[in-house]
């Protein structure tokens, strides 16, 4: 069976993937963001995304676990006034974002890097030795956020680890007022842009299909 590594220990990107019925494994990457965007000086949102997922998913590639495998690695990076939001990491960071996007709108730009580690033996039905990446970007329109629903949400620690300082997928999704593109870009991966990078290392998705996708009716229960 084809494995899939993800290149992240984000719960929500394996929860985005475990829902859709795609069998992967996680190895997270040792990278430092800093340092990587300081060598390259990359400072464009779009470029930023999709240059770290690409560090992130060649850096397990190098790892002896990832041999035989396929590697998607994925960052996100909210844009917002022009400016480039990665993690707030604390509590002062998250407010001082959250009061200038209240009612207003950026942009959610995640970059996906596949590199793909079977054998490449002309012999075998094996791997193409594709290294291949792509962003997909989506627009996130934010309700009026009162300074005292800034705090309670600060205060649940959702904001901190997050790009642009909220989720769509967990207490953030109370001031989100709609999103413009794929949803599941917001949250981290995008399923469709999986699809077509694998697509293009000449693997289905429904190689990967578990027959353990998420069931709507139990969604709806829970």
């Amino acid at each position: 069976m084809t494995r899939l590594i993800l290149a992240s220990q984000s719960p929500a990107r394996t929860k985005l993937l475990s829902n859709a019925g795609i069998a992967h494994e996680v190895l997270v990457s040792d990278v430092d963001e800093d340092a990587v965007q300081a060598r390259y000086g990359v400072t464009d949102p779009h470029d930023t995304a999709l240059l770290l997922a690409r560090a992130k998913a060649e850096a397990v590639a190098s790892l002896p676990e990832a041999e035989g495998a396929l590697v998607i690695g994925c960052d996100s990076v909210f844009e917002f006034d022009g400016e480039a939001h990665g993690k707030p990491y604390t509590a002062e960071v998250a407010k001082e974002r959250m009061l200038r996007m209240s009612g207003g709108m950026g942009v959610l730009h995640t970059g996906h890097w596949l590199v793909d580690c079977r054998d490449t033996d002309p012999d075998s039905d094996g791997g193409t030795g594709a290294t291949l990446g792509s962003v997909n970007s989506a627009e996130v329109h934010f309700l009026e956020m009162s300074e005292d629903e800034i705090d309670s949400y600060i205060a649940t620690g959702e904001p901190l680890q997050c790009a642009g300082s909220f989720t769509i997928d967990g207490y953030g999704g109370a001031f989100i007022r709609k999103v413009d593109g794929d949803p599941h870009t917001v949250v981290g991966l995008s399923i469709s842009t999986l699809r077509a990078l694998l697509g293009q290392a000449r693997v289905g998705v429904t190689e990967l299909w578990t027959g353990g996708a998420a069931n709507p009716a139990d969604i709806r229960a829970e």
